[in-house]
């Protein structure tokens, strides 16, 4: 059971920078790799919109088909800690994650296509659209 009630629509966009960059893999998730801060925007069902902070640390492999991540983002009323993992064949992307502060999860499924990632995660009770796209040591996340 969960202790925070959730908004009936959340949207979050970002804009993050990495902190380090690390040069290695080509695979979709190669350019992710270290750690992001960046700030952005919290929009709840009822329209009020709040600052939001959040940091992001993408472990990339060898090969740049696998990525653990985690993303800590909060605002002045609402934070979430969210961790997973995802593979890529080059085109598809597939994985799992979690929700520790409200102890939810589920699927992430989706595509890659150039230096866009679009997915979408799938819990118990919601699911949610992703888009990231990274250029350089900037990234822009929708949510």
């Amino acid at each position: 059971m969960m202790r925070h009630t959730l908004p009936l629509a959340l949207t979050v966009m970002l804009s993050l920078s990495a902190l380090q960059s690390q040069a290695g893999p080509a695979g979709p998730f190669a350019g992710m790799a270290g750690s992001w801060l960046g700030a952005g925007s919290l929009t709840m069902a009822n329209g009020t919109q709040e600052r939001l902070r959040c940091r992001a640390d993408y472990h990339v492999g060898v090969s740049g088909s696998k990525m653990g991540l985690g993303l800590r983002c909060a605002s002045d009323s609402y934070n979430f800690s969210l961790v997973g993992d995802v593979a890529s064949d080059g085109r598809a992307v597939y994985g799992s994650w979690s929700e520790t502060t409200r102890n939810v999860s589920g699927t992430v499924s989706g595509r890659v296509s150039g230096d866009r990632i679009q997915m979408v995660a799938r819990g118990d009770r919601f699911s949610a659209s992703l888009s990231l796209v990274t250029h350089g040591n900037r990234q822009s996340v929708a949510i």
